[in-house]
Parts: C-alpha cells; sequence; structure tokens
C-alpha cells in the first residue's frame, strides 16, 4: 500500500497488538481535495511479513488530518490527534473479520491545539501528550486522572518515551533541549546535559530489563551520533556514530533487543543493543523521503515504517531468529535423552575404558541390572517373604 498508488497521503501508522499474535496495523491517511481524511485498520501476515491490500475497517475524520497515534499495550484502544486540535480516543471490537471502530472525544484535549507526541506507558496506567506549543499533559489512564499539566515544559515538542517501569517520562524539545519527569508524583526530576553546540532530538528508553539506559540522538554541526545516558544517574556514558545522518524517528523493540533509527533520506538501520553494532541496512527504503513513522512489530522481527511519498511499508529485518517456546523445550527433552544415554554408555564401557586390571579377589563390575535392579526378582522375592497363601 504505497501513496504513489493511492490519492491520499499517509501521514501515520502504528500497530496494534492483538491475542495470538493476529496484529493489526491503523493507518492515518490526509484528505484530498474533497475526500476526507481517514484511519483504516489492516491486518498483517506474519507469514508473507505484508499487510492485507483492503482495509477490514475505516473511520472518517470529518475535521483537520491525522498527526500522531498512541495505541495501549493491550491493544484495545488508541489515541490520534489532528492537525485541527484536539485528540479522538477509539476503542476496538468484534473479531478481526469484522472489527469495529468506536470514537469519542478525549475530554481534556479538547481544544487544547495540535498534539505533536503522543505516548502510552509500557504498562498502560499513564498516557501523554506533548503539544506543538510546548505544552505537557500527563494522565491517568483510563480515569485521565491529571498528573502533570505543564504549559512552558518545552517551546515545542519534538519526541517522547516513557521508561520500562512507567516511572519516568524523557521529553524532548525542538530547541535541542531534554527534560526528565517522575509521572507518578508529577515532578520534573532533571535535564539533560549537552553542549552549547548539541541538539538533542530522539529519544527512547531501554527496554529489556537489565540495562537502565535512554538513548537519544544528537546532532553536532553535520555530525550525528547516538548517545547513551545512565539513568540511575543521568549522566552521559558514551555516544556511537551508527546512522551517520541526521535521524528523523527512532524506535526500539519490545523485548529491548533492537534500536531503530530512520534517516531524512528514506533509510533504516537496526542496531543490535547489546553489543550496539548494526545488524541490518535498509538503504533507500523510502527513497528521498523523511520516514515519519518507524515501528517494532511486537512478536515478529518486522518494522512499520511510513513517509508521505511512498506511504505505509512492512519489511522484515534479517536479523537472527529467535528461539520459539517449543524449540526450547525440544532442546531441554533432546538434552535429557542425550545424559540418559552416556550414561547407559559410560556404565558399559567404564571398565574398558579407564583400563584398570582386577585385583585377584576383586569381584567382576556388577551388572548394571544389580544397580538399577531387577523388577521381576524384587516380585519374586517380595512374595516369598510370606511364603505360600492359603487361598
Amino acid at each position: 500500500m504505497e501513496g504513489s498508488s493511492r490519492q491520499r497521503t499517509v501521514t501515520c501508522a502504528s500497530w496494534i497488538r492483538r491475542p495470538e499474535n493476529a496484529h493489526l496495523v491503523v493507518v492515518g491517511k490526509a484528505r484530498h481535495g474533497d475526500q476526507p481524511s481517514l484511519l483504516e485498520i489492516f491486518s498483517f501476515d506474519p507469514k508473507t511479513a505484508a499487510l492485507s491490500t483492503s482495509p477490514l475497517a475505516t473511520h472518517v475524520i470529518e475535521e483537520g488530518d491525522p498527526v500522531s497515534l498512541a495505541v495501549l499495550p493491550s491493544g484495545d484502544d488508541f489515541v490520534c490527534s489532528t492537525t485541527t486540535g484536539g485528540c479522538k480516543w477509539f476503542e476496538l471490537y468484534g473479531p478481526e473479520e469484522n472489527i469495529e471502530l468506536k470514537a469519542k472525544e478525549l475530554v481534556p484535549l479538547q481544544g487544547a491545539g495540535p498534539q505533536k507526541c503522543l505516548a502510552f506507558s509500557v504498562d498502560g496506567s499513564r498516557f501523554a501528550s506533548g503539544g506543538v506549543d510546548g505544552h505537557l499533559r500527563i494522565f491517568e489512564w483510563p480515569n485521565l486522572h491529571v498528573i502533570i499539566d505543564e504549559p512552558k515544559a518545552h517551546k515545542s515538542f519534538q519526541d517522547m518515551d516513557f521508561s520500562l517501569d512507567s516511572e519516568f517520562l524523557a521529553t524532548i524539545s525542538s530547541d535541542g533541549s531534554a527534560r526528565i519527569w517522575k509521572t507518578y508524583d508529577g515532578v520534573p526530576l532533571t535535564s539533560l546535559t549537552r553542549n552549547s553546540d548539541e541538539k538533542i532530538e530522539l529519544c527512547r528508553f531501554s527496554k529489556d530489563g537489565t540495562k537502565p539506559f535512554l538513548f537519544c540522538t544528537v546532532q553536532k554541526g553535520n555530525r550525528a551520533v547516538t548517545a547513551v545516558w545512565d539513568i540511575s544517574t543521568w549522566n552521559r556514558i558514551g555516544h556511537k556514530r551508527l546512522l551517520r545522518k541526521p535521524a528523523s524517528i527512532m524506535s526500539i523493540s519490545r523485548d529491548g533487543k533492537y534500536l531503530a533509527l530512520g534517516s531524512k533520506d528514506g533509510d533504516v538501520c537496526v542496531v543490535e543493543v547489546k553489543k550496539m553494532e548494526i545488524c541490518h541496512w535498509s538503504k533507500r527504503l523510502h527513497l528521498g523521503s523523511c520516514i515519519a513513522s518507524l515501528e517494532f512489530c511486537p512478536s515478529e522481527r518486522v518494522v512499520l515504517t511510513t513517509s508521505k511519498e511512498w506511504g505505509a511499508m512492512v519489511t522484515k529485518l534479517t536479523v537472527p531468529a529467535d528461539w520459539k517456546e517449543w524449540q526450547i523445550y525440544l532442546l531441554l527433552l533432546g538434552l535429557f535423552f542425550a545424559s540418559a544415554v552416556a550414561f547407559y554408555i559410560f556404565f558399559e564401557k567404564s571398565d574398558s575404558f579407564w583400563g584398570f586390571p582386577l585385583g585377584r579377589d576383586q569381584p567382576a563390575r556388577p551388572k548394571i541390572e544389580a544397580v538399577l535392579g531387577d523388577p521381576q526378582s524384587e516380585d519374586q522375592s517380595m512374595w516369598g517373604a510370606f511364603g505360600p497363601l492359603d487361598m
């Protein structure tokens, strides 16, 4: 579903997690002429790594074009912001073949103006929005109790991300500054340090549960690097040149193993976090067009990308396949049988293997039945102890 073959321009897209890995994709499309803007839901086939050719459900947006999307981790709800301001809250109903969208107003954001960034916390208990006007709001979800309402958080929002434990929110300003917020009590915690000639542009927290890091893209003149902050001290601990060009979007896989960067001219690189080395390149994926959306599939090594010129694309990554659960159990079962066979062979061949001569008065090695026991002889001795039974 490329933009050149469709009249409407794709503005945003996101995965919707569903049971049994039957994931969906929501795509936002801008209006074209007298045709209204749309939200469309597509199914995903993991075997072919492709989206369905026609949408399963469609919702017409009456005012404005979709700008950004945030999907609840459970996949039951998502929020969409528009160019005219405010946000719509959508709930999904029904099975995949007959799925329906129910739209309702997100009352706290009515008349709030265009929202550049939307994000749900990993546990789904928090929802944050960052406006073009620099206004930050953090709510409890789904009761929408206000935790933070800061009109002057930034000059204008560029990016945001929640930490794995949902305790922190990192926000990036269009002027290159970055702030950290505590999401449970609404307190601004700190600002990330940077040099006067550096601009922090994108951010993602580590998600593997072992490395408490914050990854940020930093632009220094024409030099682009990916820097790392330790979130236990909020000190910058290093950087590395990965994409080697300005990045427009950043994403991290749900298990935290891979970090992805999209460029402003259509390239995508995927980095193995453990080694901080590039393991996949998709050069000219969206040739000459800025990548607007980049997101890992919830269960497959696949990324979803969008651009205004080329629309939405699904790309399978050339990375080592993950172990499936049944493969792990099969391996453990194989190791158990291999150990049993090795024990039997070692027991049978131990004398000849070690080559120890038997002494004159040393009895020969007992047979394995003497060690494991002979069930038939045990039965006979057991009944013999009682003597003949008088029936």
